[in-house]
């Protein structure tokens, strides 16, 4: 018998996620049967705390129920012949050490991972994250070689790739980011300029002095303020991805911005929302071109990496202030 631990939402969260939102369970597993759906035990081995969990809990969850997300996880039992004991794969079963699955909702790392490479990157820049920048910038910005692309939260999981993914394609990059420490890593990994945004004076001018012609492609993560600052210097026909709004999902009280229709019009931009399950069907291919790159060294990574199942709640408290430089994962 196998006893997991797992992470429930006890109260959902009213403005800034606390501990005490949190409560530490233990389940009993049942033991494989024969036939049947349940053919597979597997433990956790990396967990993924990213900032889709903070809305997603509220339109998704109920209270009790298991924390969402997504693990590397080593099947340790298995009565399907697609999945072999000891391999490695990437499950969205959410804040557990152990769990039973089919098979169906699991990805197999690629048979072509090194084993130099961390096996984690599969929940970061060789994932999730990494496939946002990926079909964000290809798909929804459709970013062309010269072209200047703005990237904010970018030494995040998703903004450090895309930044790097627009210099592999040719572009100048500019990208912000709420430490100096961090503004120092943006221009370590290749961005052409960076800037930290809590302490310049003013973001407008810190934008035009970064591009002073402004900006073909916005990938947007963090919405509010800052958004309806950039926007204005976007130039004719620009593109704007948005792709999250960090700085507003602990709001108790809407925030009430700018409004964007007047340089939406006069700019002729397009701006487009997404989510990432859009390309589900390319997934293959986009984890097979960041491995890649990765491996050649093109794509470097950095992950904030916190021990211990039990801290899951502090690392995802810490990734929503924009404690982590890179991927924040918790290592089981």
């Amino acid at each position: 018998m196998v006893v997991a631990k797992a992470w429930v939402l006890k109260k959902h969260f009213d403005g800034f996620p606390k501990t005490s939102d949190f409560d530490l369970k233990k389940i009993e597993l049942p033991k494989l049967k024969d036939g049947g759906e349940q053919k597979m035990l597997l433990e956790s081995v990396f967990l993924s705390v990213d900032p889709y969990m903070r809305p997603y809990s509220r339109r998704d969850m109920k209270e009790g129920d298991i924390m969402i997300g997504t693990q590397v996880a080593r099947i340790v039992e298995s009565k399907n012949p697609a999945f072999a004991v000891g391999a490695y794969v990437v499950g969205n079963s959410g804040w557990r050490t152990h769990f039973i699955s089919d098979g169906k909702d699991l990805r197999l790392l690629p048979s072509s991972w090194p084993e130099s490479l961390p096996r984690s990157l599969a929940l970061g820049t060789v994932g999730m994250p990494g496939l946002t920048a990926y079909f964000g910038l290809l798909e929804v910005c459709k970013m062309k070689p010269g072209e200047t692309v703005l990237v904010n939260a970018a030494a995040g999981a998703v903004g450090s790739v895309v930044g790097q993914l627009a210099k592999i394609g040719g572009c100048k990059v500019v990208g912000c980011a709420g430490s100096d420490d961090k503004v120092a890593y943006l221009k370590k990994i290749g961005f052409d300029e960076a800037f930290n945004y809590k302490t310049v004076k003013s973001l407008d001018e810190a934008l035009h002095k970064a591009s002073p012609d402004g900006y073909d492609c916005f990938f947007d993560n963090v919405g509010g303020e800052f958004a309806s600052i950039a926007i204005n210097q976007m130039k004719k026909y620009g593109r704007i991805a948005v792709c999250g709004a960090i700085s507003q999902y602990n709001d108790s009280v809407p925030q009430k911005g700018l409004y964007v229709q007047v340089p939406m019009i006069f700019k002729d931009l397009r701006m487009e929302g997404f989510l990432v399950s859009r390309w589900n069907n390319r997934w293959g291919e986009g984890v097979k071109a960041l491995l890649k790159w990765v491996i050649e060294g093109k794509v470097k990574y950095h992950e904030q990496v916190t021990e211990g199942f039990e801290n899951m709640p502090m690392a995802f408290i810490g990734m929503l202030k924009g404690e982590n430089l890179g991927k924040a994962i918790v290592k089981v």
